[in-house]
């Protein structure tokens, strides 16, 4: 049942984008119809039906990797793209094209009422001028262009996020300690590994005390990590690497033969962390020392508000000391803000990542907006509740939609300072 439900959402979209290929048709035609060539004009109005409903059909024969054992990889995550890419530019064509026709709508009612023609034996309703065509086609090309820069720029235009902050009770040894975050590297998504290998390259380069990954190593399933092992486990820290798993990890989103295969699934990915050089936290605490001085790295299993809850942050709190400096590594924002940030254990600061930032947004100083905000509250960056933050990666890899726009792949930088009394 959820599959079919899926399908038939599948083709109301693809019954849309074709009924906006129609639309952008007519407009086309209007665009080229004093074109002096006509097989020229053919080219361009055959030429892109053809291109944009070759599109759509392959983004409707792609439909069965969304279930399939192995899941989305990245062919079929570029006929997403594609289709996303002429979908939305068609929206955008579609709109300008429907306002003129609007326009001529309501001035030919105006003309029916009052009887007025232009010339005799013309229509009370004007013809559709090439002008309208040419606005389309401008306020088209914006989307059609910032989509193939997310698809071949953008996703592997990686940003390095500072933050220092500020403890009063951050142990002395700690002070200006450092800590390179990565998050959802979503491993089974890439196209390109000398790109790819250019992001590890800049965490690696960050020189921090700490790695830590939260989570998403994978789309669906452990082989994806298996060919990049040897570019990943060169990330390397002076007080070790750290992970946890993310919702992703646990193969929920594709279908398996057995729940024994999807244990076993788990299982060998559990076991790449190790062969990454990755301590993997599941619902437990390590104690990282420095000069005889301690703090407390946690790590829980996966917990989201309308995701996986299967982390136990109780469980995680076993044996710390309640005054003890505490870190901790939770994939979800949302459990921060549902189980983290009024725990009486009083946890310092937590990292997650999860949302993406929806690959795609705006950020400049002063505004920032992303359709993830919709969904999450706390949704890149830094929150500071009470002086217990948490700092949200926006993702060092990709999902579902080849690219990134306004909202870059991160390695994120955290400095620890001791707070000055006085």
């Amino acid at each position: 049942m959820r599959r079919s439900g899926f399908f038939r959402v599948f083709l109301i979209i693809a019954a849309i984008s074709l009924l906006l290929d129609w639309y952008v048709f007519s407009g086309l035609k209007t665009f080229t119809a004093d074109w002096h060539s006509q097989r020229l004009r053919q080219v361009v109005v055959y030429g892109y039906l053809l291109i944009s409903v070759g599109v759509t059909a392959l983004f409707i024969l792609g439909f069965g990797a969304f279930s399939t054992a192995k899941g989305m990889m990245p062919f079929h995550e570029w006929m997403l793209s594609l289709f996303l890419t002429f979908f939305v530019t068609k929206i955008f064509f579609v709109v300008i094209l429907f306002l003129g026709d609007l326009g001529r709508f309501f001035v030919g009612i105006y003309n029916t009422i009052s009887k007025t023609r232009g010339q005799a034996g013309q229509s009370y309703f004007p013809e559709r001028r090439k002008f309208i065509s040419e606005i389309a086609i401008l306020v088209a090309a914006f989307p059609f262009t910032g989509f193939f820069y997310a698809m071949f720029r953008g996703k592997y235009d990686f940003k390095v996020h500072r933050q220092t902050l500020y403890y009063d009770d951050l142990p002395d040894a700690f002070d200006g300690f450092t800590i390179t975050q990565l998050s959802d590297i979503h491993s089974g998504s890439f196209d390109n590994v000398d790109a790819m290998q250019r992001g590890i390259d800049l965490a690696q380069s960050q020189k921090s005390d700490l790695f830590v990954f939260t989570g998403d190593l994978v789309n669906n399933a452990a082989w994806e990590i298996e060919q990049y092992i040897g570019n990943f486990s060169q990330l390397r820290a002076p007080y070790g690497q750290f992970s946890i798993l993310g919702n992703h990890d646990y193969g929920d989103y594709i279908n398996w033969d057995s729940e024994e295969e999807k244990a076993a699934n788990l299982d060998k990915l559990k076991q790449h962390h190790k062969d990454l050089g990755y301590r993997l936290l599941l619902d437990e605490n390590v104690v990282i020392e420095k000069d005889g001085q301690q703090l407390s790295l946690i790590g829980v299993q996966n917990w989201g508000k309308g995701f996986k809850k299967v982390g136990d942050l109780d469980k995680a709190l076993k044996g710390i000391d309640q005054k003890a400096f505490k870190i901790l590594l939770s994939h979800d924002p949302t459990h921060w803000e549902e189980k983290v940030r009024y725990n009486p254990a009083n946890i310092h600061l937590t990292l997650s990542g999860h949302t993406h930032g929806a690959q795609f947004g705006v950020e400049i100083p002063g505004f920032r907006w992303s359709p993830v905000q919709y969904r999450y509250l706390d949704w890149a960056g830094l929150v500071n509740e009470k002086n217990r933050y948490l700092y949200v990666n926006r993702g060092f890899g990709f999902l579902a939609f080849s690219g990134r726009l306004g909202i870059w792949p991160e390695i994120t930088v955290i400095t620890l300072k001791k707070k000055l009394i006085g």
